[in-house]
C-alpha cells in the first residue's frame, strides 16, 4: 500500500490512549501478510514478530492519541470532558470531533470564558442533542472523542490529526512490507498508552527483551516563525536520527550505525535532538539490564493540534533506514 494511503487508513481508526482496541484492529489486518506471528499482550501492546536467527531487535511505535473523554452529561445536553494526553483547549476550541460511534460534535467554550486563560473546565463537547435525556442516547460518560479534521496532501505535505504517531506506524507497516529475509529477530511493536506516561513500552519492552531497540516517533520541526528552538530539525531533510530527548540519550554505537547506514545507502537524514518531550525509548532503555537504544524520528509541525505537518519524502527516508537497520549486520 501506498504510505499515504496507509496514512489515510490508520488515522481513520479510532485509538486515544486506553482506547486502542480499532488502531490495533486495523494494524494487526495490515501486518498479517508479512508476520511470522502476531501477538497482543495483557496492557493491549501489538507485537508483529518476524523471525531471525540474529540479535533481537525491537522497533516501536506508538499506535494511540491524545483525545478527550467525557466525564459529564450536562441537562442542556452538553458533554464535559478530560483530556488524555497533552491537549491544549486553546489549541482545539471549535475543532470537529468524532466518537467510535459515529457521533459527530465540535468543542466549544463557555461565553465569558477569556481565551488566553482557557481551562477544560471552561470547556465542553456540543454534539447536538437538544437535552440531557437525547445526549444519553448518543454517548455515554467515558466514552472517547477524537479530532475529526480531514487527512489530506499536498505536494510532498500531508496535513491531517494525529500525525503524532500514526505516520510511524505507517512506517513501520511499509518497512515490513518491503523486508525480505533478515538476519536479525525483529519484533514490531505498536505501543498503547504513550500520550499518558509511556505506559505500552515498559510492558512490552520487558516481554520481548530486545538487543536493540528503535523507536519510530515525530519529532518538533525547527523552521517556523518565532520557534523556540526546542527542536533540531526541518520538514524536507529526511529521516531525523535521534541523540537525545527528555526520556532518553540514546546509544551512541546505535547512533553511530544509523548513521553509517544513512551514508551508505544515501538516505537523507538529519540530527534531532527536543529539549522538551520524550518518547518511548525512555522506558525501553531502561529494561532489565539496559537496552541499546535510539530513534528515527519524522520531523512535524503544529504537534497536538488538529492539523499536523509531515513530509512524505522525510517519512520514505525513514522507512529506507528501518528496512537497513533491521537488516544490518549488529553485535549480539
Amino acid at each position: 500500500m501506498e504510505l499515504f494511503d496507509l496514512i489515510q487508513t490508520l488515522v481513520g481508526a479510532h485509538g486515544p490512549s486506553g482506547d486502542e482496541g480499532e488502531i490495533r484492529e486495523t494494524i494487526s489486518r495490515l501486518a498479517a501478510p508479512f508476520a511470522d506471528e502476531i501477538t497482543t499482550d495483557a496492557m493491549g501492546n501489538l507485537i508483529v514478530h518476524k523471525k531471525g536467527s540474529g540479535p533481537r531487535v525491537m522497533f516501536a511505535a506508538h499506535m494511540d492519541s491524545i483525545g478527550l473523554i467525557v466525564t459529564h452529561v450536562e441537562k442542556e445536553g452538553l458533554l464535559r470532558v478530560g483530556k488524555l494526553g497533552g491537549v491544549d483547549p486553546r489549541e482545539v476550541v471549535y475543532a470537529p470531533v468524532r466518537f467510535r460511534n459515529g457521533v459527530r460534535g465540535l468543542v466549544a467554550k463557555d461565553e465569558k470564558s477569556e481565551f488566553g486563560k482557557l481551562k477544560w473546565d471552561d470547556c465542553y463537547l456540543d454534539i447536538g442533542a437538544k437535552d440531557l435525556d437525547q445526549a444519553k442516547t448518543m454517548v455515554r460518560v467515558g466514552d472517547t472523542a477524537v479530532y475529526a479534521t480531514p487527512t489530506v496532501r499536498q505536494g510532498e505535505a500531508v496535513l491531517s490529526p494525529y500525525l503524532d504517531d500514526r505516520i510511524a506506524c505507517a512506517v513501520l507497516l511499509s518497512a515490513l512490507e518491503q523486508l525480505g529475509e533478515s538476519p536479525n529477530d525483529l519484533y514490531f511493536v505498536f505501543t498503547v498508552q504513550e500520550e499518558v506516561g509511556l505506559r505500552g513500552a515498559r510492558a512490552s519492552a520487558w516481554s520481548v527483551d530486545p538487543d536493540y531497540g528503535i523507536v519510530v516517533d515525530v519529532t518538533y520541526s525547527n523552521d517556523t516563525p518565532g520557534g523556540e528552538r526546542t527542536g533540531t530539525s526541518k520538514l524536507g531533510e529526511g529521516a531525523a536520527i535521534k541523540l537525545m530527548d527528555s526520556s532518553v540519550i540514546c546509544h551512541r554505537e546505535v547512533v553511530a550505525k544509523l548513521e553509517e547506514l544513512a551514508r551508505a545507502g544515501q538516505i537523507p537524514a538529519q540530527r534531532d535532538i527536543i529539549s522538551d518531550g520524550g518518547t518511548d525509548g525512555g522506558p525501553i532503555h531502561t529494561t532489565r539490564a539496559g537496552v541499546r537504544t535510539g530513534g528515527i524520528s519524522i520531523p512535524c509541525r503544529y504537534m497536538h493540534t488538529p492539523t499536523e505537518m509531515v513530509s512524505l519524502s522525510d517519512a520514505a527516508a525513514c522507512v529506507r533506514l528501518v528496512c537497513a537497520f533491521a537488516s544490518a549486520q549488529l553485535e549480539r
